[in-house]
């Protein structure tokens, strides 16, 4: 029914209302998980679509009662028409999250929205769920949490909730309030996290996880699933039909559970506990995001562009502005200009406070008249054309990557946008030298590694590292080293830089700090 249905309807009118299926086989275990109940006489979908749950629950208890919410006109009157013959199902186009507070169900099963942040205006539901719940929230809380803690409040006594989310929140910022909420409940029992090589769901690039709750006196521990195969999900039934019965190698006491910190080094092997002597990222470096100029298109420059509008380089700040503008480790001014003679955008419109050049006017009155100065982040700043005060950082990190973060060294001192976040070495702490030695370790697969502990998962292998996620994150504590090591480390070090100025990138003297920090770090 979902594959006719994802023919016939556009994928843009999908992508709008967030309609990403279930497979069947998914499906079946998180109704399985609901019959393991076998006092139902209620069921709710809060996020009803074509009803992949309630066709599969019918199959199973045809006099239970259904309801279900939607606020996609079409999917609904489709729905209607596929469960008319049911007067057990009862469908509203409604929004749930306002709607339906003070009814308690037996059983609820949801695959809920998942919007990008920007795409959905949360702040009303934030309140509502504030409001009724009493819990603190961040104004950065994804829609499909808002569902997942709704439903909690619905439960009714010995009644359970299957949800199929992703599974960011158990690691994200935002997360540790839901995650906080799901233990104060005292309701989740169980926690699968899908790392298949291809999405679950076949338009959406996200994670996902089954979070399993239940209204009983079973809540002395949690489970903690990861599977890797669908031919896995055998496992996952098994452990489902024996419940309560499941405390084994997956099972963790609820006392021992942190809302606090990512939830990934309950379920995943940490690389940081391989080694000795660490300390936090933020204790050697500060990390802050780029420049962000709320709209690229109108601040970032390149040669024609400048020659176009008359702009004297004096008001263009250069900038580094795509990640992909940088294929090494290093970046000189000699790429620099490289890029320059390409006509890449390597600077960005800046103005300054006291403005007399008439170019540079005639440019202002060309983005007032675009109304620049109306979006988001331009709103914010007086001038709305004044840049984001972000001195040169001597080292850039990589925002996303799916082969391991990405670090350069800015030798040519200039700026950067967001795709990189910038670090700045403690002053008081470092010198040239001892920056060089903070990127020579920065480099090592095993500073990927460690930092590989503390990052963000988008699906399809796509990894995220926000600011705090580095500053937070472990490192070697390298003042343990002694002269003769970190001569030696530095040495390799200018080895490997000259291989880059040569255009011929040796990344053995790397493997080979590597080495040395292996020798004196690992457990």
């Amino acid at each position: 029914m979902e594959k006719t249905y994802s023919q016939k309807v556009p994928l843009a009118h999908r992508k709008k209302f967030a309609q990403f299926f279930t497979p069947e086989p998914i499906a079946q275990i998180m109704v399985n998980w609901l019959l393991g109940n076998d006092k139902i006489s209620s069921l709710l979908e809060p996020a009803f679509g074509l009803g992949v749950f309630s066709r599969l629950f019918l199959k199973n208890q045809k006099r239970i009662q259904i309801t279900g919410f939607d606020v996609d006109p079409v999917i609904f009157e489709i729905a209607k028409q596929n469960f008319n013959d049911f007067s057990n199902v009862n469908l509203l186009l409604e929004d749930y999250i306002f709607n339906d507070w003070d009814t308690k169900y037996d059983a609820i099963v949801c695959n809920p929205p998942y919007f990008k942040f920007h795409d959905y205006q949360n702040k009303s539901a934030l309140e509502k769920i504030r409001n009724k719940l009493k819990i603190n929230l961040s104004g950065f809380t994804n829609i499909y949490t808002l569902f997942l803690l709704k439903s909690i409040y619905q439960l009714n006594e010995k009644g359970r909730i299957a949800y199929i989310v992703p599974y960011e929140f158990l690691n994200s910022d935002y997360g540790k309030y839901v995650k906080k909420y799901l233990l104060t409940s005292n309701t989740l029992r169980h926690i699968i996290i899908f790392d298949f090589k291809q999405n679950v769901f076949d338009d959406a690039l996200t994670t996902s996880a089954i979070v399993l709750l239940a209204k009983d006196k079973n809540d002395k521990h949690i489970c903690f699933s990861k599977i890797n195969d669908i031919r896995q999900l055998n496992e996952i039934s098994t452990i489902i039909n024996e419940y309560p019965n499941t405390i084994g190698k997956n099972t963790i006491d609820k006392k021992v559970l942190n809302p606090n910190i990512k939830w990934r080094t309950y379920y995943q092997r940490q690389r940081s506990q391989e080694y000795k002597n660490l300390i936090p990222f933020k204790d050697m470096a500060k990390v802050v995001r780029g420049i962000a100029t709320g709209a690229n298109d109108y601040f970032a420059f390149n040669k024609e562009k400048a020659k176009k509008y008359s702009i004297n380089e004096n008001f263009l700040l250069p900038c580094i502005t795509k990640s992909k503008d940088t294929d090494t480790s290093l970046f000189t001014s000699e790429h620099f200009e490289r890029l320059k003679k390409k006509n890449a955008n390597i600077y960005l419109f800046n103005a300054g406070k006291k403005i007399t050049d008439e170019n540079v006017l005639r440019y202002i009155d060309i983005g007032l008249q675009a109304g620049i100065h109306q979006k988001y982040l331009t709103s914010k700043r007086n001038p709305w054309y004044l840049l984001e005060n972000r001195p040169p950082a001597p080292i850039w990190a990589g925002v996303f990557n799916r082969n391991g973060i990405k670090f350069v060294r800015n030798e040519a001192k200039i700026s950067n946008l967001t795709a990189f976040h910038c670090i700045y070495p403690v002053s008081n702490l470092f010198s040239n030298v001892e920056t060089d030695l903070l990127f020579a370790y920065l480099l090592t697969d095993i500073a990927k590694q460690i930092f590989n502990d503390n990052r963000r998962e988008y699906g399809d292998g796509l990894k995220k590292f926000e600011p705090n996620d580095l500053n937070n994150a472990l490192m070697l504590d390298l003042s343990v080293l002694d002269n003769k090591l970190k001569k030696r480390i530095l040495n390799l070090y200018a080895q490997y830089r000259e291989s880059i100025i040569n255009n011929v990138e040796n990344t053995e003297y790397v493997e080979n700090i590597n080495e040395v920090l292996k020798k004196v770090y690992k457990k």
